[in-house]
């Protein structure tokens, strides 16, 4: 499984990445060693996340939520919070 997100970072500003494991990547981007624009944000909060089949269907969906305006953000956040499960 891969997976699409938006963090939440310290600053509030949103960010969004993909990857093949939520729990290491959060950690990994806390820890500093993570995207520059978080670094910056520390420490930052997974807000959002869906889970796609290959890796380049979580490609395609983050472009599409890196360009979607906040309000839009927001409002995918508000109707869906983050739930990880055991192994997501």
């Amino acid at each position: 499984m891969y997976y699409a997100y938006l963090l939440r970072c310290a600053d509030e500003t949103l960010y969004g990445g993909y990857t093949a494991d939520l729990r290491r990547r959060l950690r990994v981007h806390n820890s500093g060693r993570g995207a520059k624009y978080v670094r910056a944000r520390l420490p930052a909060e997974l807000v959002y996340f869906e889970a796609f089949e290959t890796k380049q269907e979580a490609m395609r969906r983050e472009w599409e939520l890196k360009r979607m305006t906040r309000a839009q953000k927001l409002a995918l956040i508000a109707a869906r919070p983050p739930v990880l499960e055991e192994n997501p």
